[in-house]
């Protein structure tokens, strides 16, 4: 069952998925209609899931899920993951791999493996005021307030000195 993401209770659970890449205009518009159609159709042991979803900074896909009405079983997680698990093959992007950071530089957005992002952190080339993406949220209330925040403030802190 689609809804507006933004008519979400405050509790309901977020995946966040990454992209290792932007999306382009005409894949937004694709991934969309994919997303609309898979929302609204997504059950667990046959009752709707009323769901929303934003697609953020053209790299972000967050799902959002209102609990309150029915929690997602491990067969509709499940069938989510095969859904993410099908963009990233349709559109030759990865987003399920966690061990990447994403982060801004100024308005725009990049993207490193965590190694990566450890070294420059040791090189000074981020700062703990570098604003992070804190990709680990679990609820839509985590996701507007610990989502995009500096990263003194995230996991990416250990990092820093």
């Amino acid at each position: 069952m689609l809804v507006d993401f933004n008519t979400l209770p405050e509790e309901s659970r977020v995946w966040i998925y990454q992209a290792n890449r932007s999306f382009a205009e005409e894949e937004i518009g694709e991934i969309q209609s994919k997303l609309d159609v898979f929302i609204e159709n997504w059950t667990a042991h046959g009752s709707g899931l009323e769901s929303g979803y934003l697609i953020k900074y053209k790299r972000f896909i967050v799902i959002g899920l209102n609990q309150n009405l029915n929690k997602a079983t491990g067969c509709s997680i499940d069938s989510s993951v095969h859904f993410i698990q099908q963009l990233e093959k349709d559109y030759n992007v990865d987003l399920m791999d966690k061990m990447n950071v994403s982060y801004k530089q100024g308005e725009f957005i990049a993207y490193k493996p965590l190694t990566d992002f450890k070294k420059m952190a040791k090189e000074k080339a981020v700062s703990k005021n570098t604003i992070v993406f804190n990709n680990l949220v679990t609820n839509i209330a985590e996701f507007n307030e610990n989502w995009e925040v500096p990263a003194s403030d995230s996991w990416h802190s250990r990092f820093l000195k």
